[in-house]
């Protein structure tokens, strides 16, 4: 096998928290994450010239070593050995600097096909292992499905999925730093989420649990920082989905929808002010 392609999904939080600051620099967490059907695609060809070269659908995201995508090929390479090189194709279907781990999901997608191609045998335990070297999402992507994250986010523990819904997913036209808002949270000051609670409300199926217990500690400080994303929140919230909340650290705004009925109501209303919108399921695991 000298090709493949593997999907990368999005994922959304249904729950994050901060619980304090660590002295690595870091935050610890305690995030519900779970994977959505809205995927990059990653197109992976062996080369015997022994490089990696990235190209990217979207001439914006970078296509040296700053790509995630980029740094996991590299890091397996060295750390295997691997003589041959690879060309990683990347065709753009996340937002990019949206909170949806596109990144993070592009350089799993692409440990996960190059440990087929390079036959290095790893398992998927081992693969979320590197990928925490690369970045805090990573593992939880290698994965998928839905899972709690903790430690700086590398720490995954897998949950069940949640009952079937519409997911809406609406970026205003911005970009957002995570390392600003994280700089700029008040971890002392913050309302922490239930996280046990929504975890349970999980378990459960419980549709209504898991809308009551949204909670995402960065919000406050995203939307204080850009108002837009307030007032896609607010939106969404007059155009009747069910749960709204803020994914990751910015900016784009998810809402759940239970009844398709619904969902034409929210995806069209968002429609009229913002061009990036997306319907798309859960993932089920």
């Amino acid at each position: 096998m000298v090709k493949c392609s593997v999907k990368a999904p999005a994922k959304i939080n249904l729950s994050l928290d901060a619980i304090r600051k660590r002295e690595d620099g870091y935050h610890e967490v305690e995030m519900i994450m779970t994977t959505v059907d809205l995927a990059d695609r990653i197109d992976l060809t062996l080369t015997e010239d022994g490089k990696i070269k990235v190209d990217v659908s979207e001439g914006f995201v970078p296509s040296d070593h700053r790509n995630l995508a980029y740094q996991a090929a590299s890091l397996l390479q060295e750390r295997y050995k691997v003589k041959q090189g690879v060309s990683i194709y990347i065709t753009k279907r996340i937002p990019v600097a949206a909170g949806l781990a596109g990144g993070s999901s592009d350089a799993a997608a692409t440990l996960k096909g190059l440990n087929d191609l390079w036959a290095l045998g790893l398992s998927l335990d081992e693969l979320a292992r590197i990928g925490a070297e690369i970045g805090s999402d990573v593992s939880f992507c290698v994965y998928g499905g839905t899972a709690l994250a903790t430690g700086r986010g590398e720490i995954i523990t897998h949950i069940e999925s949640p009952p079937p819904c519409w997911v809406i997913l609406a970026k205003p036209p911005i970009g957002v730093s995570t390392a600003d808002v994280y700089k700029r949270l008040k971890v002392e000051e913050v309302e922490h989420a239930k996280t046990e609670e929504m975890i349970k409300a999980i378990k459960n199926r419980d549709f209504n649990g898991i809308c009551d217990h949204l909670h995402n500690v960065l919000e406050t400080v995203t939307l204080e920082m850009h108002p837009e994303v307030r007032h896609i929140k607010e939106q969404m919230q007059r155009f009747g989905a069910d749960g709204v909340l803020m994914s990751g650290s910015g900016p784009t705004v998810f809402g759940l929808v239970e009844k398709e009925s619904r969902l034409h109501r929210v995806y069209n209303g968002l429609r009229g002010f913002c061009s990036d919108v997306h319907a798309v399921r859960l993932i089920r695991s």
